[in-house]
């Protein structure tokens, strides 16, 4: 039936090290909801993939539909020793229509990072900033590109990882090992800061 038509998730526990749970739209890389349980996580799914493929729409993007509201768990992963959790389906190197595409809603969730910080105070999500940093530089480093030159302003840091990341993807191209994973991870996160930096987050 239509109305209960399966649409998977992928499960991140301890993403943060203090217990949060990432949920992750199989279909949709970025779109992912962040909660103090897994139950949670999954349960807010339909609403997120509605928000998520609106903002896209709203930026210009052409998205799928999706019929019903039936979205469950597929795969569940840890992050480790500080590396965010991989799943099987980020083995998979994405066409070069979706690299493309994944690329743009990168650019629109760092946008949307932006919009956030210059409107709101970036100490209310300083750690996660900080985090998006790191990651950015740890991912520029696993795709084989120029390391960033970083100063001593977490703002000016995060804009040199985010921009190295950007040229990294872009040189690496489709088929690098783990161009999968770093566009959903990076996705989500520039999402969650930016939710976390606005005063209804």
């Amino acid at each position: 039936m239509a109305g209960t038509m399966p649409h998977a998730i992928f499960i991140e526990t301890d993403v943060d090290d203090h217990g949060l749970v990432g949920a992750y739209a199989a279909e949709l890389p970025g779109c992912a909801v962040f909660a103090a349980t897994d139950d949670e996580a999954a349960g807010s799914m339909p609403m997120r993939v509605s928000r998520f493929t609106a903002w896209l729409g709203d930026n210009g993007e052409t998205v799928p539909r999706f019929v019903g509201d039936n979205w469950y768990e597929v795969e569940r992963a840890a992050a480790m020793d500080g590396r965010r959790a991989a799943f099987t389906l980020d083995e998979l190197p994405p066409s070069d229509d979706e690299f493309a595409t994944w690329l743009r809603w990168l650019e629109l969730a760092r946008e949307e990072l932006a919009e956030a910080l210059d409107s709101g105070d970036p100490s209310a999500a300083a750690e996660l900033l900080d985090e998006i940093e790191r990651q950015d530089v740890t991912f520029v480093r696993e795709l084989k590109g120029q390391a960033p030159e970083l100063s001593s302003d977490a703002i000016d840091r995060l804009y040199a990882a985010r921009d190295a990341l950007t040229d990294a993807l872009a040189a690496a191209g489709p088929f690098e090992d783990g161009v999968r994973r770093i566009l959903r991870l990076a996705i989500a996160d520039d999402l969650r800061a930016a939710e976390a930096l606005r005063p209804s987050a």
